[in-house]
């Protein structure tokens, strides 16, 4: 293993079913595969990483997430090029995924990088690179 390299994730989400069904897709349509399982959490792999969603205990379902807060503001993943982007674009639209920065899309990070950003079922902040 390469120092420094990301080992995993752990997210914790207010409804496991919503955040598994979301992210299941979206992270098998970029190369990751299911890796654990087990009543309250689930991951994907790729390569030598993973992604952990861990469903939140009701005593902490309070304060939801929000990515103005202190810790994480949100996720980036690389697609494999501009028309996967689109592809992917379209696809987030059909399951009525909050597209934003739609008035710059797919320029809102800047004039040379192509990109898509979305929210998942906790409004975690996503963002879909082309290469």
């Amino acid at each position: 293993m390469s120092n420094g390299l990301l080992h995993h994730i752990e997210l914790y989400v207010s409804d496991l079913s919503r955040t598994v069904e979301f992210w299941g897709w979206l992270l098998e349509e970029l190369g990751y595969t299911p890796f654990q399982k087990w009543e309250s959490g689930q991951s994907w792999k790729l390569d030598a990483t993973y992604i952990v969603f861990v469903q939140t205990e009701d005593r902490f379902l309070d304060i939801p997430y929000h990515r103005c807060r202190v810790g994480l503001n949100h996720l980036a993943f690389y697609a494999t090029s501009r028309q996967h982007i689109d592809i992917l674009t379209d696809q987030l639209k059909e399951r009525n995924t909050k597209i934003l920065y739609t008035n710059t899309h797919p320029y809102a990070g800047g004039d040379s990088h192509y990109a898509v950003y979305f929210e998942d079922p906790d409004r975690i902040k996503v963002e879909l690179v082309a290469p």
